[in-house]
C-alpha cells in the first residue's frame, strides 16, 4: 500500500478559499499578512481563518498558512465539540458515493482500499473534501510516481491502481474508505457511513 505524502502537489482547492459546493455556511476568513515564515524566514507568510457550518456535522474551524516566497502551505481542520477518537468506514459504490462529504483533520489517516493511504505527519493537511477530492488526491500522487518512478514494478503498480481509481470515479467499481482520527477531528458525513470507535 502506497504512503500519501501530502506535501507534493495536494489538491489546495480543497482548503480555506475553495467554495463549498455542498451549501454549507462559511464566513469570510480572516487574513493576517506579513508574517515571517517557518521555512524560508521571510515575511511573507498570509495566516487564514474561518469558519464552517458542515451539516450533520457541526461547525468546524479551519486554519491555513501559506508562503508567497517558497510556497510553504500547512492547512488543518479543528471541530467546534471535537470527541473521543473515531473510525469512519465507508464503501463507496456509485458516482452518488463520490459527493459524501469528508472532514480530516491533519491527525487523520485515510486508507483507500488496497491502493494507498494518507499519513498523518509533518507535512499532512486538514481539509474539508468529499469522496472524490480525496480520490483525486492519490490519483495525483500515482500519476507523480507513474512518470517519474525509475522503479518499473512501481510504475506497473501505479499504472494498474490508476486503472483501479478511474473505474470507481466512473462509478463502475467499488471501493472501501477508512477515516481513523485519535482525535475526533474528522468524519465522513453520509448516510452509509459507519461510525466507530477509534484507537
Amino acid at each position: 500500500m502506497k504512503r500519501i505524502n501530502e506535501d507534493e502537489g495536494g489538491n489546495k482547492s480543497d482548503d480555506l478559499n475553495a467554495n463549498d459546493a455542498n451549501g454549507t455556511d462559511q464566513e469570510s476568513p480572516e487574513m493576517i499578512g506579513g508574517q515571517e515564515c517557518p521555512m524560508c524566514r521571510q515575511n511573507t507568510l498570509t495566516l487564514i481563518e474561518s469558519e464552517r457550518d458542515i451539516p450533520y456535522f457541526g461547525k468546524v474551524y479551519l486554519f491555513s498558512m501559506s508562503c508567497s516566497n517558497c510556497k510553504y502551505h500547512k492547512a488543518d481542520v479543528e471541530a467546534e465539540n471535537s470527541g473521543e477518537p473515531c473510525k469512519y468506514t465507508f464503501v463507496v459504490e456509485n458516482e452518488e458515493d463520490l459527493k459524501a462529504r469528508v472532514v480530516k483533520s491533519s491527525n487523520a489517516t485515510v486508507k483507500i482500499g488496497r491502493i494507498g493511504s494518507i499519513e498523518p505527519g509533518i507535512g499532512s493537511n486538514g481539509y474539508v473534501t468529499n469522496v472524490e477530492g480525496l480520490l483525486n488526491r492519490l490519483k495525483h500522487q500515482l500519476e507523480v510516481i507513474k512518470e517519474t518512478d525509475d522503479d518499473s514494478g512501481s510504475v506497473d503498480t501505479a499504472r494498474n491502481h490508476l486503472k483501479k481509481l478511474n473505474r470507481v470515479l466512473w462509478g463502475s467499481e467499488s471501493i472501501k474508505i477508512e477515516l481513523i482520527d485519535p482525535t475526533g477531528n474528522s468524519a465522513i458525513i453520509h448516510e452509509k457511513a459507519v461510525k466507530s470507535k477509534g484507537k
